[in-house]
């Protein structure tokens, strides 16, 4: 880990992505400039998937300033860490401190972030409250936007929560119309790790085998900090499924994937993005991990020729492969930079009210294309991308483009 991925909190010049660099503000005085928030897990067992989209996001912003801003505006950006050691990934209470920091934060007029969705739940009201939009590049959890629960999770009453990804009411029920399409299954088991976004996953997942004829044998949830796995894996076993789907993130998924390959090597395994990352390869290592399904939820687009030159400037700049997430959080700078640049052409105040409002009305192209986004602040494009883990040993372990095969884009339809 860089010092980025440290429990201190940074205030840092925009225009260096340099870890642990603090610029003197005073320098900048006598220029415009408004606080972007950034919220991420850099602590714990998803901090390698954190690294690749700070990155995303800063080569966006570092981008605009060395072009002098938008609308002259110089972004600076205030880092935080919601991932603690204590909990060896994300954790809820440290996320709402750390967007109270943003809100209380006059010059913070918008945000980026979070990774996951219990800290999304998490930050939601205080977001709302303080009327501070932020956007994610990876949180999929429907409910946060699902109007259904506006009073819980925007009780302000607009939407302040938007996503440059699309939600598990589609990620899950996706790859569930592959599973029947491509390989018959008629039978599995589900796991979750017991966090938003594994529950929501797996049950969206699994709602939408059974439409389609899946008897669903059973569902089980880790904890994640458990470090033994082998008594759920020996009852899966006996029940002998089809496949087996988890919905979570690393931090479980690493011991899951290693423990299922003892004792169910042969059954097919698959996850959501929680399965997709570096972490997940170096951690579970191979032959492991090999045959496993993930999914991304958004296009897959680092292969893309049209894309190769970003790649190959993403790669120079900090000296590591992007990601499909790096592509979506850059993107999501350019949603936040696009509605700041806006709001500053109009000769109004760059509000956090203001700001919230040219998101909502985004329409902007973007690296994965036109983002734009419903009433709710979830993005209209509903693209969900298939991959399956193979081990090419001529290249690094943790490779995400020579690892993950992409299979396609799955089926269409929602839950």
């Amino acid at each position: 880990m860089n010092s980025l991925g440290r429990r201190s909190t940074f205030r840092l010049l925009a225009g260096s992505a340099l870890a642990g660099v603090a610029g003197p503000y005073a320098a900048r005085a006598a220029e415009k400039s408004v606080t972007v928030g950034i919220d991420l897990s850099l602590t714990g067992a998803d901090a390698e998937t954190a690294v690749l989209i700070k990155n995303g996001f800063m080569m966006a912003i570092d981008e605009a300033n060395a072009k002098g801003g938008p609308a002259g505006y110089h972004i600076n950006v205030l880092l935080l860490d919601d991932g603690t050691a204590t909990a060896g990934q994300y954790d809820p209470a440290q996320a709402a401190v750390n967007v109270r920091k943003m809100v209380a934060d006059p010059t913070c007029v918008a945000a980026l972030g979070p990774m996951s969705s219990t800290p999304g739940k998490a930050m939601s009201p205080i977001l709302s409250q303080g009327g501070l939009a932020t956007i994610t590049p990876t949180s999929t959890n429907p409910d946060i936007s699902d109007p259904k629960f506006a009073g819980l999770y925007r009780p302000a009453g607009k939407a302040v929560y938007f996503r440059t990804v699309t939600t598990d009411a589609y990620q899950g029920p996706n790859l569930a119309n592959y599973f029947v399409d491509v390989h018959k299954v008629k039978t599995m088991f589900g796991l979750d790790d017991s966090g938003a976004y594994g529950i929501g996953i797996s049950t969206a997942f699994e709602k939408q085998a059974a439409k389609k004829g899946v008897t669903v044998m059973g569902h089980d949830r880790l904890d994640p900090k458990a470090a033994d796995y082998t008594t759920v894996l020996t009852k899966i076993k006996a029940l002998n499924p089809q496949l087996i789907y988890y919905g979570g993130d690393a931090q479980a998924g690493v011991k899951l994937i290693k423990q299922s390959y003892d004792i169910v090597p042969n059954m097919l395994k698959a996850g959501g993005d929680g399965c997709y990352g570096a972490s997940i390869l170096s951690g579970a290592g191979f032959p492991a991990a090999n045959g496993w399904y993930a999914t991304v939820a958004s296009p897959h687009m680092i292969e893309d020729s049209v894309l190769e030159p970003w790649v190959k400037r993403f790669s120079a700049k900090f000296s590591q492969q992007p990601s499909d997430y790096s592509i979506t959080a850059y993107d999501n700078a350019l949603v936040v930079l696009d509605a700041i640049d806006r709001v500053a052409k109009t000769g109004t105040p760059v509000t956090r009210a203001a700001v919230r409002d040219a998101i909502q009305a985004t329409k902007l192209k973007t690296l994965q294309g036109v983002v734009s986004f419903d009433d709710n602040g979830d993005l209209t494009n509903r693209i969900v991308s298939i991959f399956q883990v193979t081990h090419d040993p001529k290249f690094p372990q943790d490779d995400l483009v020579h690892q993950y095969k992409y299979i396609g884009a799955a089926p269409q339809e929602g839950a």
